[in-house]
């Protein structure tokens, strides 16, 4: 069975359950104050929508946008399991995430990813992101790697 992606609502038992794997995930490689989750209330806001991953009813990844303003969206919670990492679901994913805000006309999409975290890094730059400094109102943290990609002209 493929492998299918939808927007679907962070609140269902199974979500949650991907959603503490990926927070021990990334508490296991950068310490909690340089941690910055949404928990899955957060992501169930109305700024924000949440694309998961399935292979058949199992959920394997997940991504997500949050709408900072008209201008500016920010990739967050990007997670495959590992038994499916490799397979470009993250890709999809990202291509889903940059697709919505293209349509929604953001001009620029965001990301905090961890200093120990090369596989998100080969993702955001194939995917023509470039680092830059902290954006938002992330601090400068050596735990942090900042990326954006300009998506239209301000």
């Amino acid at each position: 069975m493929p492998v299918t992606l939808a927007i679907e609502s962070p609140l269902q038992d199974d979500v949650r359950t991907l959603i503490a794997e990926l927070n021990t995930v990334l508490l296991e490689l950068s310490p909690p104050e340089a941690c910055y989750h949404l928990t899955v209330e957060q992501m169930a806001e109305p700024a924000v929508t949440v694309w998961i991953a399935r292979d058949g009813n199992a959920v394997i990844g997940c991504g997500a946008l949050k709408r900072h303003s008209a201008e500016v969206g920010e990739v967050k919670r990007m997670f495959t399991r590992p038994d499916w990492q490799g397979q470009g679901i993250g890709r999809r994913i990202l291509g889903e995430i940059e697709a919505v805000a293209e349509r929604e006309g953001l001009e620029t999409l965001v990301l905090e990813t961890g200093d120990q975290h090369p596989a998100a890094w080969a993702l955001y730059e194939k995917a023509g992101f470039a680092r830059c400094g902290p954006v938002l109102d992330y601090p400068d943290s050596p735990y942090s790697v900042f990326y954006q990609k300009q998506l239209r002209a301000a």
